[in-house]
């Protein structure tokens, strides 16, 4: 339990920071805005094109692979029907409902907790490529699709084929597997300044998060809703409910099926595959609301409130899984 309160606290601490510091007004009425765009479009894709740049896709190739990818694929496709069916969502905000519910927090969450209960984050790694390199695109090209002006289909065709030039995390994802296919190496000065500058995606996207705790959610998005506040915001908790259930719930009970019965996993890959599953949210998802004019509640709370449910799923998976190892 002490290893995992290890792994959360920079998560608690840098949100509060970001709430204390939106509380005191200290960065202007813009910040969360601004400190949003600085993650989307400038942080981020330089972390994601030094981390994919110098690794090897075809590593996710792989038993234990499957297993998580299949917990994922499931999970985020009834997290789309479920914003849709449920909640009649449009295309973007069901795109944002699927992220919410099967996208883990695997980089500032996953290695701490792997290093620490696994002893090994190289599994951690091979999640990041998965999602950044296959799960983004599907989930930005659906944010695209949603958010786009026009319906026709040759809108649509157009759209799709010139998203990597106007979307700076797919261009980032795309530029680092060409580099990692050409076997390229960076300067070191160059490659040095990249991972400065991607450093600073994680750190200030929680500080973002804390901020949007202080401002009201933004709600002129494209697939705004006319309903009344209070029917808004039971909808609104319901999403959000059903949301954490099928993060910290259903996304590592299906792991774990389709791992053991299924795969027949080894014990110690078992357990790897469960515990990665069963991550909260990542705060990508909130980043990604944001920056496509969508109204964020869903996102940022299902942040919050699975980050809290999963300190509980992850201790129980550990002890459970680790009773019944050799």
């Amino acid at each position: 339990m002490h290893a995992l309160l290890s792994a959360f606290a920079p998560i608690w601490t840098l949100t509060a920071i970001g709430y204390a510091v939106g509380r005191s007004g200290l960065l202007g009425e813009q910040a969360e805005a601004v400190l949003g765009r600085f993650v989307f479009y400038v942080a981020m894709p330089a972390a994601l094109f030094t981390m994919v740049s110098g690794a090897r896709p075809a590593a996710f190739a792989n038993s234990s692979m499957v297993a998580f990818a299949a917990g994922t694929a499931l999970v985020c496709g009834l997290g789309f029907v479920a914003a849709g069916r449920l909640f009649g969502r449009g295309t973007a905000d069901r795109a944002i409902g699927s992220m919410a519910s099967g996208y883990v927090n695997s980089a500032n969450l996953g290695i701490p907790v792997a290093v620490q209960v696994l002893g090994d984050a190289s599994f951690v790694a091979q999640i990041i490529l998965f999602q950044v390199l296959l799960v983004s695109p599907v989930i930005l090209t659906l944010l695209d699709t949603g958010t786009g002006t026009g319906s026709g289909k040759g809108v649509v065709v157009r759209r799709m084929l010139t998203m990597p030039v106007r979307n700076p995390i797919i261009m980032a994802s795309l530029l680092g597997v060409v580099v990692s296919a050409l076997g390229l190496r960076l300067p070191h000065a160059l490659a040095h300044s990249g991972d400065l500058l991607g450093a600073a995606a994680v750190p200030t996207a929680l500080i973002t998060l804390g901020l949007s705790l202080n401002s009201r959610p933004a709600t002129g998005g494209p697939t705004e809703h006319t309903e009344p506040a209070e029917s808004t915001v039971r909808t609104k908790r319901a999403e959000v409910v059903v949301t954490v259930a099928l993060k910290t719930l259903v996304q590592p009970l299906i792991a774990f099926v389709v791992g053991g019965p299924l795969l027949h996993l080894p014990d110690h890959q078992l357990m790897a595959v469960v515990l990665c599953s069963a991550l909260p949210t990542a705060q990508n998802a909130f980043i990604y609301a944001q920056q496509y004019g969508l109204d964020t509640r869903v996102a940022r709370n299902s942040v919050v409130a699975s980050t809290v449910v999963s300190m509980a799923t992850l201790s129980l998976a550990t002890w459970v899984l680790g009773t019944t190892g050799p």
